[in-house]
């Protein structure tokens, strides 16, 4: 089993990866822990193929269980859902010795744990995440719903007491996922740890690849790690945390004007190329955008959608949550490993983002 050790001022907890570790978690959680009562909180797709197993690993240790099923998808992370959780929350009697379990994709660890953090001012909270996308999302604490159009308005910083990441989960998964989820491998390799990034590139040069990968597990904890290190110095985004935000200002944009058509992944990753070509201007860094360009093409990533009116995306991403006093602030490349948070003007970034839509064509 990989194990990476989460450290933040307000919790220390594990992120345990294994295959098949969803059968135990009720042993490993009854060895920690005493819930007085758990909600599984899961999306129809995660819960279609193991809820069953997840339910009875916890009963077998004597755990009273309830599941609440969300439909797949950003759309879920509204108000109306976030009550609804709330509300069957307590009709089933949970009070605050009881636990919220996630069980599926970012989308419901992210509606689970804003549900955990504010019932009752907050109840127990475990993350069981069954996509390669919330490798992210499951650490780190950050929890959260939309609020219309703009993403992740209405949240909190709560962390989990614990992860548990079954990578036969992940064998499940369309191959589009895999993608989305890829992106932010990618990012944490950008960002953090060159050492990822050309191991990625090198051992996993197609989708296929990666999903057959005997070292995928060590992978994945190497991109965690890279999460770990940054919010253990920075929990709540007072600082470094915001270098994870890299190519995250347009991304939500994108995930927005498209009604959360086009997947996280996918919007990320058109997100890093557009941080590259601001780098290129402001930062003076010599990465080649056609290099970057040809790396994410080769795993099947969507270019820029020429379609969306820059316009309307430079008015989305200034009500980014990392904009203040009406100013944008992205996170650029100083050099592969090195980020920074830099002040933008409107005007040079929508002269970019045209000029990259162009680029983009195929």
């Amino acid at each position: 089993m990989n194990e990476v050790l989460i450290q933040t001022p307000s919790k220390s907890y594990s992120v345990h990866i294994e295959a098949g570790i969803r059968h135990r978690i009720g042993s490993i959680l009854k060895s920690a822990s005493s819930y007085s009562r758990i909600l599984i909180v899961a999306d129809e797709n995660a819960a279609r193929y193991y809820e069953k197993d997840c339910v009875n690993a916890l009963i077998s240790h004597g755990f009273a269980v309830s599941v609440y099923t969300v439909p797949a998808g950003d759309q879920s992370k509204s108000m109306k859902q976030y009550e609804d959780v709330l509300t069957f929350a307590l009709a089933e009697g949970l009070d605050r010795k009881s636990c919220i379990v996630a069980l599926g994709g970012g989308m419901v660890g992210d509606l689970a744990g804003f549900v955990a953090a504010s019932y009752m001012r907050g109840i127990g909270f475990v993350q069981v995440p069954t996509t390669l996308l919330a490798h992210d999302s499951s650490v780190g604490g950050k929890v959260a719903i939309n609020l219309g159009k703009a993403k992740n308005m209405v949240g909190a910083f709560y962390q989990p007491d614990a992860v548990f990441y079954d990578t036969e989960t992940l064998q499940t998964l369309p191959m589009d996922q895999w993608r989305s989820g890829f992106a932010e491998m990618l990012k944490h390799g950008i960002i953090g740890n060159v050492a990822l990034l050309e191991r990625l590139l090198k051992d996993c040069p197609t989708l296929e690849a990666v999903k057959q990968s005997s070292q995928f597990a060590e992978l994945l904890a190497t991109a965690i790690q890279v999460k770990a290190d940054i919010v253990a110095a920075d929990e709540t985004e007072a600082g470094v945390r915001a270098h994870l935000n890299f190519g995250h200002t347009l991304a939500h944009s994108l995930e927005s004007l498209s009604q959360f058509q086009l997947s996280h992944g996918d919007a990320v990753a058109i997100g890093m190329r557009f941080a590259l070509k601001l780098s290129r201007r402001f930062t003076g860094v010599t990465e080649d955008e056609s290099n970057w360009r040809q790396w994410f093409d080769q795993y099947g990533f969507p270019r820029m959608p020429q379609h969306f009116d820059p316009d309307a995306l430079l008015a989305l991403m200034k009500k980014d949550k990392k904009a203040s006093y009406g100013t944008l602030h992205m996170v650029l490349l100083d050099a592969l490993g090195v980020v920074s948070v830099r002040t933008m003007e409107d005007e040079a970034v929508l002269e970019e983002l045209r000029s990259f839509q162009k680029e983009e064509q195929r």
